[in-house]
């Protein structure tokens, strides 16, 4: 008679199983998909920067390095420098704001949370694009907060906040903060608070237990915070130019103007592509840290 020890051994001799590989035909939709949507669309941006813009736009299949030059000139240089710069700032104010709510919503009760976490998520059941321009009626000189500042005496004359680095900023922030509560959330729900408890029964404060404990374990939830927001806020093409000064200069509209009213597809496909490696080396950065949580990376 076969033991349940000998029926089990074939499965835990298996490479396979071992090392958590799934099956090929699983893995081929998501593949297709990558290859169809990802790799070929970037391949051929890829493939176009090597050429001249023709002269009334599109591609002359001419081959020379003078679209990589170009990213090295004033122009260029400095947008993607000013687009780095605002992603940082923007992700810094991100985070400074989102982990005490994550923190404060991962240590209330269960139904106080749900409900916290379904206003985080609640402003995606409605339109970015209606989100954004609510904030035009809420910053604009006439609009609903400088006419409450009026009202409260506070200001003799509207702020102009409209078209300023503040109601981008401002803009983005809204936008993605969610994208960095609900990482943290996860990673804060998760901890273990008997490890707050031990340090406080060794004399611990709660800043020293916060530094010592919290805020390493925390880190994975920061990282992939830092990187839902400053990814998508490095190429934020409409809040900069609803909310922003006319002739503020991100990479996103840099992309826009060169693709679509210069139509200078090499040069903007190598802005494209320039962009797309600036991205992948936080991304990369964060696989390796992970891997390092995880031992490696290496089956045990």
């Amino acid at each position: 008679m076969t033991s349940t020890h000998d029926r089990a051994a074939p499965v835990a001799r298996s490479p396979r199983v071992r090392r958590g590989l799934a099956p090929v035909p699983f893995l081929a939709p998501g593949v297709l998909f990558l290859i169809v949507f990802m790799a070929i669309p970037v391949g051929l941006l890829a493939f176009y920067t090597f050429f001249k813009r023709g002269r009334f736009g599109g591609i002359v299949f001419e081959f020379t390095l003078d679209n990589w030059v170009k990213l090295l000139e004033p122009l260029y240089l400095g947008v993607i420098l000013q687009s780095i710069g605002l992603a940082l700032i923007v992700t810094l104010l991100a985070l400074l704001i989102g982990y005490p709510m994550a923190y404060a919503i991962a240590r209330t009760n269960t139904a106080t949370r749900n409900i916290l976490l379904l206003l985080v998520i609640l402003p995606f059941w409605t339109s970015f694009l209606l989100r954004v321009y609510a904030w035009i009626g809420i910053l604009k000189n006439n609009g609903l907060l400088n006419n409450a500042l009026l009202s409260l005496g506070l200001i003799d004359q509207p702020i102009q906040m409209m078209q300023t680095n503040f109601a981008v900023y401002l803009g983005i922030v809204y936008s993605y903060l969610p994208f960095m509560i609900l990482p943290l959330y996860t990673t804060l729900e998760k901890m273990d608070l008997t490890l707050i408890e031990a340090a406080a029964d060794l004399g611990c404060r709660p800043w020293q237990s916060f530094l010592r404990i919290t805020l390493p374990l925390s880190m994975p939830g920061i990282l992939a915070g830092c990187l839902l927001v400053f990814i998508p806020a490095i190429g934020e093409f409409v809040i900069p130019s609803l909310l922003g000064d006319p002739g503020m200069l991100m990479i996103g509209k840099v992309l826009w103007t060169e693709f679509f009213n210069n139509r200078d597809w090499p040069v903007a496909s190598a802005v494209a592509i320039a962009l797309l490696l600036l991205l992948v080396i936080p991304i990369m950065y964060f696989e390796k840290l992970q891997k390092e949580e995880t031992g490696g990376g290496k089956p045990r």
